[in-house]
């Protein structure tokens, strides 16, 4: 699974970065406009619905759980310091994804009590779209911390996320995890939809062996 989360540069903006990994078979955008009013970041999220339902891809909205509400979005995606999942959950029901950040094995515990549908479990390596980074991970971190799942018998699908790029991929697939969630990494390439696809390609050869 590849999990594309907006960014904007000189070049693009929430949409068109969106677009781009649309346009290469991403089918799971998060729109992720930290710090931005509520009411932009909803009409943001409305037009980017439109692509996604022509994509067939799910939007999930990073933060705002009310736009979630209102927009018709797929779900929601909680960091450490948003809405805690269960309240979210009292808000969403349970036709909405709610997917959590982890950091440590601790944190992953408290997410699968909370049952949430995802982990994105992170950073990878230091990223500039991130402010107060928790300590990086690096493959030993989601090794050990994938190792302590395993033996808990934890099923919740978790994602790796921060800093990641195309060239690290085999190595954070081979820690167990069961998605990649990037946004540079696409939107730095010459040709960002051959890439998403490239990328797409990896993370399946992955999880089939």
């Amino acid at each position: 699974m590849l999990q594309f989360i907006t960014h904007h540069n000189e070049k693009y903006n929430y949409i068109n970065s969106a677009l781009e990994a649309l346009k290469g078979g991403c089918r799971w955008i998060q729109l992720r406009m930290k710090s931005t009013p509520e009411e932009i970041v909803k009409s943001t999220a409305l037009q980017l619905k439109e692509y996604c339902r022509i994509y067939n891809a799910k939007l999930i909205i990073d933060d705002y759980v009310q736009v979630a509400l209102e927009t018709g979005a797929d779900g929601v995606h909680l960091g450490k310091n948003d809405m805690p999942p269960a309240e979210a959950r009292e808000i969403l029901g349970n036709k909405f994804i709610i997917g959590g950040t982890a950091n440590t094995f601790d944190d992953i515990e408290r997410l699968v009590e909370a049952r949430v549908d995802y982990i994105g479990l992170g950073p990878f390596r230091y990223t500039e779209t991130k402010e107060n980074l928790s300590p990086i991970l690096g493959t030993e971190g989601y090794t050990n911390i994938l190792t302590s799942c395993r033996e808990k018998g934890y099923k919740t699908p978790i994602v790796a996320i921060g800093g990641i790029t195309t060239k690290d991929i085999p190595e954070i697939m081979g820690t167990g995890v069961k998605g990649i969630a990037l946004s540079g990494a696409i939107l730095r390439a010459k040709n960002p939809q051959m890439e998403t696809q490239m990328i797409i390609n990896l993370i399946n050869k992955y999880n089939h062996e």
